[in-house]
Formats: C-alpha cells, sequence, structure tokens
C-alpha cells in the first residue's frame, strides 16, 4: 500500500493533500506553502513535533486526523472517474490572478471543462454576482451586461448560484462566450441540483472551477471563501442587484481589498434587492455601472495599471512609447479659463 510520505513526494499529490486537510483560505498552510514548499508541508503536519511559529500547533492537530491514504487513494480515483484536471502553481493554465491572494491563495484548482481560459488575463474576465432572488430587473440587466462582455471578448465569472449568478452564465453562453463558474463544493456533485442542466452546458463550453475535491460538501465558510476566489479570478466584480445581508458584498468585499475596481448597478430606491448595491456606491466603494461600457472601463483600468507597473518596473516609463512633450516656450503657472 502507497503511504502518505510516498504519495507526497510528487509536488502536485502533496497540494491535493493540503487542499483535501486545509478549508479555504487557509493562511498557515498557505504561509508553510510558500516557504517550505508542498512535500515539507505535509510532512510537517504529520511530524512527532510541532512546526514552529504562531498557530502551529493548533494548524498540525487540525490538520494530521484528516490526512489519510485511503482517502487520498479515493480522491485521486474520483478526480481520474470523474474527467476533473488538478491545477497547481507552474501549470500553463494556472490563473495567475488568484496568486494575488498570498498565503490564502488555493493550494490546487480542480477544473472541468476547458482550462485554457483560465490563463488569460484577469482584465479580460469580468465578475458578475448578486441576489440569489433577484427579481426581472435584476435578471435582465445581468443578462445585458454579461452578454455584451463576451461579444467583447470578455469572459464571465460567476458562482454558479440561483438568480444573477445563473443569469449571467446563461447570457455568456447564449452569446457563445466563454463563462467560469467557481463552486463551493466538489466538482463531482452539481450544487445547487437545479442548475445541473446549466453546469453540463458550462462543463461543454466554459469551466468549472473549484479549490475543493471531489466529495467535499458546500457550507457556509466554502461560500464565503469561494467569493475571494472569484474575485482574484476577476479583473473588476460588478454587483448587479444585492440586498444589505447578500453574500455578493463579501465577493465585492474581497475584490476591495484585492485592490480590484467594485461596481454596483443601481435600481429603484424603493427595492430592498438593490439596497446593497446602493450601499456600496454610497460609501465610495463602488462605482456606478449602468451599462457594460462602465464596466468594460474599470476592466481597461486593470489593465492599463499592470502594464504601466511593468513599465515602471522594467524602468520603461519614459521610452518612446511614452513621449514627453517638448516645447520653447516656458511653463505655464496657474490657472486658466
Amino acid at each position: 500500500m502507497t503511504t502518505i510520505q510516498e504519495l507526497a513526494a510528487d509536488e502536485r499529490t502533496a497540494r491535493i493533500i493540503l487542499a483535501i486537510a486545509s478549508e479555504p483560505g487557509d493562511q498557515v498552510t498557505g504561509m508553510m506553502l510558500r516557504t517550505l514548499g508542498a512535500t515539507e508541508t505535509v510532512e510537517n503536519a504529520l511530524a512527532e513535533t510541532h512546526p514552529p511559529g504562531p498557530g502551529g500547533d493548533t494548524w498540525q492537530r487540525r490538520l494530521a486526523p484528516r490526512i489519510n491514504a485511503d482517502h487520498i487513494q479515493r480522491v485521486l480515483e474520483d478526480t481520474s472517474r470523474h474527467d476533473l484536471r488538478v491545477l497547481i502553481p507552474g501549470d500553463p493554465e494556472w490563473p495567475s490572478g488568484v496568486d494575488a491572494l498570498g498565503d490564502r491563495a488555493p493550494s490546487a484548482l480542480w477544473v472541468k471543462g476547458d482550462p485554457k481560459p483560465l490563463a488569460a488575463p484577469h482584465w479580460d474576465r469580468l465578475g458578475i454576482t448578486g441576489a440569489r432572488a433577484a427579481t426581472g430587473y435584476g435578471v435582465h440587466v445581468t443578462g445585458e451586461i454579461a452578454g455584451e462582455a463576451v461579444v467583447d471578448f470578455r469572459q464571465v465569472i460567476s458562482g454558479g448560484a440561483y438568480g444573477v449568478d445563473s443569469a449571467a452564465h446563461r447570457a455568456a453562453l447564449d452569446a457563445a462566450g466563454t463563462t467560469v463558474a467557481v463552486m463551493a463544493g466538489g466538482l463531482d456533485r452539481h450544487y445547487p441540483a437545479g442548475n445541473a442542466d446549466l453546469f453540463q452546458r458550462i462543463e461543454r463550453d466554459g469551466v468549472l472551477v473549484s479549490e475543493l475535491p471531489p466529495g467535499a460538501a458546500p457550507t457556509r465558510w466554502r461560500f464565503m471563501q469561494r467569493g475571494r476566489l472569484i474575485a482574484a479570478l476577476s479583473g473588476a466584480v460588478v454587483v448587479t442587484e444585492a440586498g444589505v445581508r447578500s453574500g455578493a458584498l463579501h465577493t465585492a468585499s474581497s475584490a476591495i481589498n484585492l485592490q480590484r475596481p467594485v461596481g454596483a448597478v443601481p435600481g429603484p430606491v424603493t427595492s430592498a434587492a438593490s439596497a446593497g448595491c446602493h450601499r456600496l456606491m454610497r460609501d465610495g466603494l463602488a462605482s456606478l455601472v449602468a451599462t457594460y461600457e462602465d464596466a468594460r472601463e474599470l476592466l481597461s483600468s486593470v489593465r492599463d495599471g499592470a502594464q504601466h507597473t511593468v513599465r515602471v518596473r522594467a524602468g520603461l516609463e519614459n521610452d518612446a512609447l511614452d513621449p514627453i512633450e517638448v516645447s520653447d516656450q516656458p511653463p505655464h503657472r496657474g490657472l486658466s479659463l
């Protein structure tokens, strides 16, 4: 029988082990991955002594009981049986945008469908999220924005839930575009079950993504952490409709923490379903988005900012692509009308 140490000798399998044992967003696991690598992190979880550093003993007590060779083998078999792929950093399809999460980045990603779109720059992906109990207005506006986004060669990313998420995915698919659904559980189980037909369409014409292994059930914590992954994969996030307690606001908060622009669609002032969007705009956390063109400006600002950063780091901020105007006239000072 293969031992855990033998399984963990392979970087990909070691990351799978850590994804099985850890909950999404586990910073201690992320820190150890960054400093030690996957194989040694697994060794530390199973070591006789506690790992050094704050929280090391608690982390070890939490992970060690979850590392079981039989369970790991079942996950590997289920991954193959359900035609899933596992991506890790360094793979050509690994989405570099999630690296912005730092120690809260996923250990690995399970995908079903064509993973190549994940390699696109994150500013080519528009995150759209909102209320599960969406109104007709919210579904209509979501469909308009998502449909125009894919016509503009952008990918639409959302969470596969009822309401706004479903409307975004369907509009992208109906416009023959690419959509990415980030799931809060294993990809061997479709949740919510009522969207099974939609998920099959996404598997065929887009891609399903999860940081959780096959067999993992969605939980409240995993739904919240899914929001941070949607934000990291997106160049900008647009909330088309959301109440004041909507989970979509957690996704918006994650985007803000990652310094990704957030847009919000206004609704009737009497509509509780738009109260969360209005609060984002009132507090200066989101730009007003009325049409896809507004969302496009948010994505363009991310692209332009990334290109500027690259040029500055390369010492090219004043090269021929960014000419300095020369004038014989003395500089003008003061204001003019």
